[in-house]
């Protein structure tokens, strides 16, 4: 048992260790179940609690999802709107993010799925210099051209 000052009372009696708490105002917490004998600490436990919780979502705070950001084009895409999808698809990437590029067909637009290959691996050829990985090749899914990246 430990008591509020951080002083080690070795193995105490339960009983003798609720006395103690309750002489001082404070509650008998159980710190660690798993060991033999469990390790129990005298101390306000609403004070504990709200510590436990601060500290919970400090760390929640720190962490970063991972979100897949998707880029829709048509294989007739303009030269402009071509550069602000890569310039979209970099910051995606910088931020952490993974990036699904979707090059859509539409109708009769399936005869030349080989321009939406072509697009796709453009794509790929502009990004060489980023720090990321291609995660899934250009492949057909249903009527579009698909190609994943992580960074």
């Amino acid at each position: 048992m430990i008591d509020d000052e951080g002083n080690n009372h070795g193995v105490v009696a339960t009983s003798k260790a609720l006395l103690m708490a309750e002489d001082k105002g404070l509650d008998l917490v159980i710190v660690s179940p798993n060991q033999a004998p469990p390790v129990a600490k005298i101390l306000d436990y609403g004070k504990y609690r709200y510590e436990v919780e601060k500290r919970a979502k400090e760390s929640k705070k720190k962490q970063h999802t991972v979100d897949i950001k998707e880029v829709k084009v048509r294989y007739k895409i303009d030269v402009n709107d071509y550069n602000v999808k890569i310039n979209s698809i970099k910051k995606f990437i910088a931020k952490g993010n993974k990036v699904k590029v979707v090059v859509m067909l539409r109708g009769r637009e399936m005869q030349h799925s080989h321009l939406a290959y072509d697009l796709a691996n453009r794509f790929l050829a502009d990004l060489e210099g980023e720090k990321m990985t291609v995660e899934k090749k250009p492949s057909m899914d249903g009527r579009n051209v698909v190609t994943i990246l992580a960074p």
